[in-house]
């Protein structure tokens, strides 16, 4: 990882920066993972790949997460922030409230990467796959 002199205050971050880092640092884990799991070929990666980044599926992710109070106090109150973010686009292939807890969700995972809270970050992601990958 490139090292750079000024650090980020993950704290003082926009909740909506936040996500957009978070859905980075997902989409990484998630491609890793499926190659991983012996998936190459593209169509089936693609396919694949959109359970686990779909708005639908991180809202039930978040929403297994809170019942089974897996998050923090603190993971909970970025997950809240990043919930009420408004951001201006309208999602097009789910509900409203279904693509803020997606936001909600990749500002936590933003948040954790950005903290180096590294370790956390990837009991978050595993607990999110195992979710996904229940149905």
């Amino acid at each position: 990882m490139l090292l750079y002199e000024k650090k980020v205050d993950e704290k003082q971050l926009n909740s909506l920066a936040l996500a957009y880092m978070g859905d980075a640092v997902l989409e990484i884990y998630v491609r890793r993972h499926l190659l991983y799991s012996g998936k190459v070929k593209p169509n089936q990666l693609h396919r694949e790949a959109t359970r686990y980044v779909s708005a639908k599926g991180q809202a039930k992710v978040v929403h297994h997460l809170l019942e089974k109070e897996f998050f923090s106090e603190e993971e909970i109150a970025v997950l809240k922030r990043g919930r009420n973010a408004k951001s201006g686009t309208v999602p097009k292939n789910t509900d409203v409230q279904t693509y803020r807890y997606s936001t909600g969700f990749e500002a936590v995972l933003g948040y954790l990467y950005l903290a180096m809270k590294e370790e956390r970050l990837e009991e978050i992601i595993q607990a999110a796959f195992s979710i996904i990958e229940s149905k």
